[in-house]
């Protein structure tokens, strides 16, 4: 008897290793992850980034009173990029003299509140732009490089005759930032190049202005509350701030997919052949970073974090720093072809979701993209079909 039970409890343990068994999607599937090389305390600091971007703000934690979001990972759902219901609108500045509206509001709308508030509304005749949530996986790669390897990359006269220029965005860095020893500066301006328009200097930077224009948060790097317009007591700390900051930093590059298929080879070569890489560049490289795993090490974003003129099409009348209103820092393509997991199933593309395929995508650029985009399509079908399964693979 005692063995038939034990026979049973064992089978019982089959069955149930059986049928909880869940296939765990491969690294190249997913955007979530640490860069290879992290120290145990490293790891640990990842790991309370992660806990942070995914804390829910309410009112008694210091949400509001009005604001777009509640957490970071409403915005970046498995670090991935947004969907329209979480897009962000920008207002207020059509030249590089500087936002008119910063009494108003600018340069974020906030459009959601608490109960008992209003939500912000556009002022009459604001230029605005609508932006997507990007996808914030390997980041800590571009910060990681150097201003001269950018400032390599750009040719505002177009001496190599391509028809492709690209300049950076000098913008002014807040003063609780770090200025890189090997930083280059012009006016007492720095080179962006986080955001659509490469308007934000670094990583803090851009994790500071969330809190505080994404969901009202302050804290000691930003204490104006945006809606009263005063300086309040810190609702977040500076540790948490820099365990996120962390958090970007260390977040795996998105990695290739099917890189050996003869279909994707065909694409790459494609996408080569009519220049897409003379501004989605294929291989860059990082200098010294003080997290060693960053360090003078190549990866691949597809782009080249300048700005370019991308036509009238895309000219919002909205800019951020020294970018003209028709000027975008080059998007990376890394991660793209995961892009619909967290967009619902469905694609949104370009600075403002506009695009809903790859393709719609390419036949949106214009201005220094105009070539490359009458020569994608003089290409054959077959030859499309490859560039699109490469960019999916991506």
């Amino acid at each position: 008897m005692k063995i038939l039970i034990f026979i049973l409890i064992v089978c019982m343990g089959f069955v149930s290793c059986e049928t909880s068994y869940v296939d765990v999607p491969s690294g190249d599937e997913l955007l979530d992850g640490t860069v290879d090389g992290l120290s145990s305390a490293e790891l640990q600091q990842f790991l309370r980034g992660d806990v942070a971007v995914n804390e829910v703000f309410t009112r008694n934690t210091g949400l509001g009173s009005t604001f777009v979001s509640t957490s970071c990972i409403n915005c970046h759902a498995g670090d991935g990029k947004g969907h329209p219901f979480t897009s962000l609108i920008r207002f207020g500045q059509i030249d590089e003299t500087g936002n008119m509206y910063l009494n108003q509001g600018g340069p974020q709308l906030q459009n959601r509140a608490l109960p008992g508030y209003l939500p912000e509304q556009l002022p009459a005749g604001a230029t605005f732009s609508r932006f997507m949530p990007p996808a914030i996986t390997g980041l800590g790669f571009v910060e990681a490089m150097t201003d001269a390897s950018i400032l390599a990359m750009a040719d505002p006269d177009d001496l190599n005759g391509d028809g492709i220029s690209g300049v950076v965005n000098w913008v002014n860095a807040p003063g609780y930032v770090i200025i890189t020893n090997n930083a280059i500066s012009q006016n007492g301006k720095y080179i962006g190049r986080f955001g659509k328009k490469a308007a934000t200097y670094n990583l803090l930077q851009q994790t500071t202005t969330a809190y505080n224009q994404d969901m009202g948060i302050t804290s000691a790097y930003s204490p104006i509350d945006h809606y009263s317009n005063t300086e309040i007591d810190p609702e977040v700390t500076i540790n948490k701030i820099n365990d996120i900051t962390f958090y970007l930093h260390t977040l795996k590059a998105p990695i290739q997919r099917n890189q050996n298929d003869a279909q994707v080879i065909q694409g790459k070569n494609a996408f080569n052949q009519i220049n897409c890489v003379g501004c989605h560049k294929s291989e860059l490289n990082t200098g010294y970073s003080p997290i060693a795993a960053l360090s003078f090490t190549t990866f691949s974003p597809y782009s080249d974090f300048l700005l370019h003129d991308m036509g009238n099409n895309l000219d919002d009348g909205y800019t951020e720093g020294t970018a003209k209103t028709f000027e975008w820092r080059t998007p990376p393509l890394w991660g793209i072809g995961l892009s619909a997991n967290s967009q619902g199933g469905n694609l949104f593309l370009m600075h403002d979701g506009r695009a809903a395929s790859l393709e719609q995508a390419i036949l949106m650029h214009g201005g220094e993209a105009i070539n490359s985009k009458n020569a994608y399509q003089n290409l054959s079908q077959e030859s499309k079909n490859a560039l699109l399964k490469f960019l999916k693979s991506l």
